[in-house]
C-alpha cells in the first residue's frame, strides 16, 4: 500500500529535483517514525501475553494481528470516507505503524513449527483463528469508521 504525497512543480528543473528529493526524504521519516512505534509496541504486547496467558500458543501474535487489522481497517475507512487528514497520518500510522506492528512472519513460522512437529489441533486453529479473526477485525474496524 503506498501513499502518494503531492510535489508542486517549481521554476526550474533543479528546484523540482530537490523538492522531489525532500518529499522523499519526509515521506521516508514518517514511515521510520511508524515503524518504530510499531515494532516496540509488537515487542511490549508479545512479551505482555506471553506472561500473562499460556506461552503454549502464539497468543501474543494472534491479538497483534487482530488489533493490527482493527486499527488499518478503522483507519483507513475513517480517513477515506469520513474526515481529510494529512496524507503523511497515513504513511505514519498505516504504513509505518501497522506495518511493523503486524506480524505475519511470526504467525507464518510459528504455523510452520506446529506443523513440524505434529500439532495439527495448534496449527488448526492457529491459521483460523488469525485469518478469520484478523479478518473480521478489519471489517469491525471500517463499520466503526463508518458509524463514527
Amino acid at each position: 500500500m503506498e501513499f502518494a504525497t503531492t510535489v508542486r512543480r517549481e521554476r526550474t528543473d533543479d528546484s523540482y529535483r530537490l523538492q522531489l528529493e525532500d518529499s522523499i526524504v519526509h515521506t521516508f521519516l514518517w514511515i521510520s517514525l511508524g515503524a518504530v512505534l510499531g515494532a516496540n509496541c509488537r515487542y511490549w504486547l508479545s512479551r505482555s501475553a506471553a506472561s500473562l496467558l499460556s506461552p503454549s500458543f502464539p497468543y501474543g501474535t494472534l491479538i497483534i494481528n487482530v488489533t493490527g487489522s482493527f486499527v488499518l481497517g478503522f483507519f483507513l475507512v475513517w480517513t477515506s470516507e469520513r474526515v481529510l487528514v494529512d496524507p503523511r497520518w497515513r504513511l505514519l500510522l498505516a504504513i509505518g505503524f501497522c506495518g511493523s506492528f503486524t506480524t505475519y512472519s511470526s504467525y507464518a513460522f510459528e504455523s510452520m513449527a506446529y506443523f513440524e512437529q505434529g500439532h495439527w489441533t495448534l496449527l488448526a486453529a492457529n491459521i483460523l483463528s488469525n485469518n478469520l479473526l484478523a479478518l473480521a477485525a478489519v471489517v469491525a474496524g471500517a463499520a466503526v469508521a463508518r458509524a463514527v
